[in-house]
Formats: structure tokens, sequence, C-alpha cells
């Protein structure tokens, strides 16, 4: 009778202990200190969001209306933050709805932990309804990935998704779970120890030697050039690379995923180097004979016709991921390590380079000849001007500027003046229309004192322009700069350049076919539409439209000072072309100015 008593009160206690599979996911999340988590609901993640509902005081749960939208979200929490962004859907669609999102994440290095509902462990493999194989759908998009079929794997599981999202090159991790586990019950283990046999994650530190290398190789160059891109904010090194800038008196110029490590507006910067960079970082990198390269990966877009690029110069490659080194463009000093490391011991050993500045002289010449220009007569509103006033306008305030992808994309990165890291969000590496609203929405959920603008293009945003509801309904007061020019503008652009103006359904307007036939649909740009006004009214947000000049500062002046969230229609020419280019595939050789 005792033993059954002692049974009896051993089995009692273990009830107490007793946790769902959903519940035991949802306070990882709390132990991970996850503050906002983008979540859309569905059948097989029910049980996940009844469970987030009870721990609403310590981690809000916003809903967006696209489950992309959430997975930008999110990568906007991550990008400002630096810390691990968390978004959720159901099985099946709603699953394959996160795949943009995750694929982008992995081509710019952003720590995204995305979770998705599965059906019951019984049903996999049937066809069943909502069914996808996600983590088959994502295995080349992701960092890692997990199924989970046992509960009693769960805590394990999420220490090592944040682990891994966050160490090393971060990157996304998908937790696919399915509905069964989430319901079954298990008193967790909370300490069990990560089992990641093929993540050993040495700390990756440039040994001494080889920072005297570099020291070296900078002593005897006379015509150096840093190439600055997104590792050194993922590592947050942007301090140690302006004390490397100022301390040697050596050019900065960055990548897309590189603005805001160093300020734009400082002597050095040689701003965007690339298809559409300045041409004066084309030019220094073309004749510099020390490149040191820190954070990037020698991306297609920067480097043309691979074998030309800074082909005098001997090259410095500092990553975190050995995977990156000599992948594109062999280096004559490889290193893997922390960037933010590599720099602090440079650092010490560095002095003032007295002997280049004939060499800044004619970076200099070259910025002051060929600058970042448009036509200032014009008598409506041009792109980059109405990107360089919202630049003087918020120069002074704490302001994050997300974007779409195209023309104003590159145009913002242009003409906005970047002084800080993290306040500029572009995908980068797979150029998802549609990114720029949902991840704004994100920096706002993280920074909600803060001036949160999407500068997008008409075709961008209305890619994921329902998120609109979710800024009005979460209260999240993001700017839309609108610069709508009723096309596909950089596919324009390609197509003015190298296809003879033919319009290839690059018109966002309506089509008269009687009358376009034979002139291309782009001889109609003229009636504007769809009404973003009447839209973004409808969405509960403020919306105004402009298409004069002088007109352009009090719209902006009223939309940055409006209570909630605000869309600026603002009414371009579609026939601006992003200069400089420098066709995909050539030389810096090839590049056009005009």
């Amino acid at each position: 009778m005792a033993s059954t008593d002692q049974a009896a009160t051993t089995e009692h206690a273990t009830d107490a202990q007793l946790m769902s599979g959903a519940d035991i996911l949802v306070q990882s999340l709390v132990e991970h200190d996850v503050a906002v988590i983008f979540a859309y609901p569905g059948g097989a993640s029910m049980p996940l969001h009844q469970s987030l509902t009870r721990v609403s005081d310590r981690v809000r749960t916003i809903l967006p209306r696209h489950e992309q939208g959430g997975g930008f979200a999110a990568q906007g929490y991550a990008r400002s933050t630096g810390r691990p962004g968390v978004c959720m859907a159901t099985s099946g669609p709603g699953a394959t709805n996160l795949v943009t999102a995750i694929a982008d994440a992995k081509l710019d290095s952003i720590p995204l932990l995305a979770i998705t509902g599965q059906v019951p462990t019984g049903n996999i493999g049937s066809d069943a309804f909502q069914e996808t194989p996600i983590v088959e759908v994502c295995r080349g998009i992701t960092k890692h990935h997990y199924l989970v079929t046992d509960v009693n794997d769960l805590p394990r599981v999420m220490r090592e998704a944040f682990h891994i999202a966050t160490t090393g090159r971060p990157g996304p991790v998908l937790v696919d779970v399915p509905k069964d586990v989430q319901n079954a019950r298990c008193v967790p283990d909370w300490s069990a120890p990560m089992n990641l046999p093929g993540y050993q994650l040495t700390e990756r530190r440039a040994r001494p030697e080889q920072i005297n290398q570099v020291a070296a190789a900078i002593k005897l160059a006379k015509r150096p050039v840093i190439y600055a891109g997104g590792g050194i904010v993922l590592s947050g090194a942007s301090d140690e690379l302006r004390t490397f800038a100022r301390k040697t008196g050596i050019p900065v110029t960055m990548t897309v995923m590189g603005l805001g490590a160093y300020p734009n507006e400082d002597p050095l910067s040689l701003d965007m180097l690339g298809m559409h960079g300045s041409a004066y970082a084309n030019w220094a990198v073309r004749d510099c004979d020390l490149l040191i390269a820190l954070g990037v990966r020698f991306d297609d877009r920067v480097t043309g016709k691979v074998e030309a690029f800074a082909k005098h110069a001997k090259i410095v490659h500092i990553d975190v991921d050995a995977s990156e080194l000599n992948k594109n463009k062999p280096a004559h000093i490889p290193i893997v390590s922390d960037v933010k490391y590599a720099l602090g011991e440079l650092n010490k050993l560095v002095e003032p380079k007295t002997d280049i500045a004939d060499w800044v002289a004619q970076c200099r010449k070259w910025k002051d000849e060929q600058p970042f220009h448009y036509d200032t007569q014009f008598d409506g509103i041009l792109q980059q001007h109405a990107i360089a006033t919202l630049s003087r306008l918020t120069r002074d305030r704490d302001t994050y500027i997300t974007v779409g992808v195209g023309q104003h994309q590159m145009w913002a990165a242009q003409f906005y003046k970047f002084r800080r890291p993290r306040t500029w969000l572009s995908s980068s590496g797979l150029g998802t229309m549609g990114f720029g609203l949902p991840a704004a929405m994100g920096v706002q959920a993280a920074h909600p004192d803060a001036l949160v603008i999407d500068i997008d293009g008409d075709g961008s945003f209305q890619m994921n322009i329902q998120e609109l509801a979710t800024c009005y309904c979460e209260r999240l007061p993001v700017k839309v700069l609108l610069l709508n020019n009723q096309h596909l503008g950089m596919v324009v652009q390609w197509e003015d350049r190298f296809m003879a103006g033919n319009r290839a359904h690059t018109y966002l307007g309506p089509i008269h076919h009687d009358e376009a036939v034979g002139k291309g649909a782009s001889a109609y740009a003229v009636e504007r539409y769809p009404d973003f006004v009447q839209i973004a009214k409808g969405y509960g947000c403020g919306a105004a439209t402009v298409s004069r000049k002088a007109d352009l500062v009090p719209a902006l002046e009223e939309m940055l000072g409006y209570d909630g969230p605000y869309v600026l229609d603002v009414q371009v020419p579609y026939q601006e072309h992003v200069l400089p280019m420098i066709p995909s595939g050539h030389t810096v050789d090839d590049i056009i100015l005009e």
C-alpha cells in the first residue's frame, strides 16, 4: 500500500511539471528574451498561438496580413537590433509563404528563427490537407533546419536553433513542429545539452602573424582602399572601422550591405561601389595597389567582370566564414576571423599613412569631378531630389530607412546620407521586391520612438501593401515615401539601355490595347493608377499626393509630423535612369555616366 501511495505521489508531482510542446516552445522564446514575434495562425499552429496568449505580457505577438510580411518584419527587427527576429506560420501554404523571407535572410546573413506548424506526424507523407515538406523545401536556403518528432527534443532544439542563428556567420533556422508534438506533454529538460557535432564553433580570431602580415602590407602600400561590407555591421565593428580609417587615412568604400558602417559625409568616404556605385569608388578600386576587404563576399554586383576587378591590387580578405575566402576572388592574404577582433588588433599596430597624400588627393579629385548628381533644373520632382530632400529634413532625427528593390533602392543608397550602422535596411543579396514596408514594420516594433521610413517604388510597394493594415492596427507609425513612376523602373532602364526601349510588360498602369499598338504601353503613363491615397486611407493611414517641386518640402514635413502610418505618393517620371551604371559582367572601364 505504501508503495502505491508513493507512486501516486510521484505521478502527482510529475503531472504538476508536465508541459505541452506548444508551451515548451513558447517558454523557450521567453527564455531567449524574444520580445516580439510576427505570427499568422492556422490549423496546424493553433496550439502555439494559444500558448502565446498566455505570455502576452512578455512576448508581443504582431499579426501580419501575410506570412511573407511577417518574415520580412522579423528581418527588420533583426537587422535593426542585431538580435534574432522570430516569425511563425502554419503548415502548407503558410509555411511556403515564408520561403522568400527565409532565402532573403540566408543571402544577407540575418539571424532569423522561422517556426512552422506541421500536420500530425502520422499524416506526414500522406499528402494531408495543408501539408508541405517545408524542411525539404528550405534545405538549401537555411543555415539549419529541424522537423521535431518528439516533444522531449523541443528544449534542446530551441536552444540549438537560437545558437546556430546567432553565432558565426548569422543566418535563418527553420523549426517545423507537427501539431501532435505541440499538443503532446512531457517534463521538459531545460538543461539538455546541445547536440551539434557538425557545428563546433571555435573562436574565429586572426592569428598575430596574420595581423602583422596585414600591417606590413598596409605599410608598403601607396594606393590602399578599404572595401567594407555587411560583415562590419553584423559583427558590430563600425567603431573599429572608423578608428582604422581615421588612424591610417585610407579611403573607405562600402557595399550596399555596408552602408552606415562608415559615415557617408566623412572626407575619407568614397560611398558605395559596384554596378550603381560612385564612379570615384570604382576608379579607386581599379587603381589601388592594396584592397583591404572586410566582411564582404565579392558579389557580382560589386565586381562585374571578376578577373578584372582590382587587378593591380594585393588583396587582403578578412571574413568570419571560411567558405567566402577565395570563392569569387582569390586573396593574397585570406584570414578567417571575426572582423571586429581583426580590426581591433590592427588598430594596435597601424600608424598614419603619410605617404599616401597624393593618392587621397586623387580620390577626392575624382569625387569632386564626378559626384552623384541629377538634373536640378527639372520642373517636376525627380526621385533623387525627393530622397536628398528627405535626407536633409531627417538629418538630426533618430531615423531608420528601409527600401524595396529597384531604382528607388539604388537612389536611396546614393542620395540618403547614412551615419550609423543598422539604420539602412535593404534586401541586398536576393533583391526581393516587397521587402520595404514589412521590414519597416519590424523596425518600428523594435524602435517605437524612432522615425522609420520606407522609401519605396510603386511596384515593390504593391507586393506587400496589405501590411498597411498591420501598421494601423498595431499602432506602428511607419512612413512611406512612395516614388510612383507607374513602371518597373529598373527593368525599364535595362530595356532602354540594352533592348532598344522595347517595353515588355513593365508598365503598371491600364493598357489601352487599341491605342498602344506599335507604340508601347509606356507612351500612356500619364494616367495614375491605382490611387494610393485612397488605398492608404482605406487602411486607416494618413496619405497625400504631390507632383510639384515647390510642394515637396511641405508634403514631407506633413508626413514626418503625422501621428500614425502615412503614405506620401510622390509622382515622378519613369524615364529617369540610375547612374553611374556598370553593365552586368563588364568592367569599370565600361561605366555609363550620362
